[in-house]
C-alpha cells in the first residue's frame, strides 16, 4: 500500500486527515460564517459527523480522490483542501477554520496541492466553483489562474437551498503563469 504524500510548504504541513482531528473540524466547522460556504456540508456540525466524515476519509488514498489536512506546526489543523477526479476533470475544494481566513493559508496550501496533482498526472485542466457571495475564495482561485466559466445551481446543505454558483477551471498552463506571480 502506497502512504499518501505530506507536502510541505513554506508555512504549512499539508497530510493525510487522522481520526484524532474529528474534535478540531467539529469545532472550525460547527460555525454557520464557514458552512455557508460550503456545498455538501451541514450546519450544525457535530462530533460524530466529522468522525463519520475521517472514517470515509480513512481509505488509501488515490491521485483520484485526496483530501490534506492544512496544518501550521504551531496552530495545528486550520482546515482541508482535497480533489476528486469523476471522469476527465479533478476538481478541488477546501475550507478553511475561520480563525485563519484572510492570511494567506488557503492560497497557499491550493497551490501545493495543485502543483502536486499537475506534478503527479499528465491531466492539464482542473474545476472549481464558489457559491456567488464568497469573494475570498473566488479570489484565491483567481490568484491561482482560474477562469469563470458560467453559473450554475448547487445545493448548499448548511442553507438548506440551492444557490448561485460560479464554475471555474484552471490549465496547467495558466497555474504556472499564476505560480511565478505568487
Amino acid at each position: 500500500m502506497t502512504e499518501q504524500p505530506q507536502i510541505y510548504t513554506e508555512r504549512l504541513i499539508l497530510r493525510r486527515p487522522r481520526l484524532r482531528d474529528a474534535p478540531r473540524i467539529a469545532a472550525l466547522l460547527n460555525n454557520f460564517e464557514v458552512t455557508k460556504n460550503l456545498a455538501r456540508v451541514p450546519y450544525p456540525y457535530t462530533i460524530n459527523m466529522a468522525v463519520d466524515w475521517l472514517v470515509r476519509q480513512r481509505k488509501e488514498w488515490s491521485p483520484d480522490t485526496i483530501t490534506f489536512a492544512v496544518c501550521d506546526p504551531r496552530q495545528g489543523l486550520m482546515g482541508f483542501c482535497g480533489m476528486h477526479r469523476e471522469g476527465r476533470d479533478a476538481e478541488i475544494g477546501y475550507w478553511l477554520g475561520e480563525p485563519f481566513w484572510g492570511k494567506g493559508y488557503m492560497t497557499e496550501a491550493a497551490a501545493a496541492v495543485i502543483d502536486w496533482y499537475f506534478t503527479m498526472s499528465s491531466a492539464n485542466r482542473m474545476v472549481s466553483g464558489v457559491f456567488y457571495f464568497n469573494a475570498a475564495s473566488l479570489a484565491i482561485q483567481e490568484k491561482l489562474g482560474f477562469v469563470r466559466t458560467g453559473i450554475g445551481k448547487r445545493i448548499c446543505l448548511a442553507q438548506n437551498t440551492d444557490i448561485d454558483h460560479i464554475e471555474t477551471e484552471l490549465t496547467r498552463d495558466a497555474f504556472y503563469r499564476a505560480l511565478e506571480k505568487l
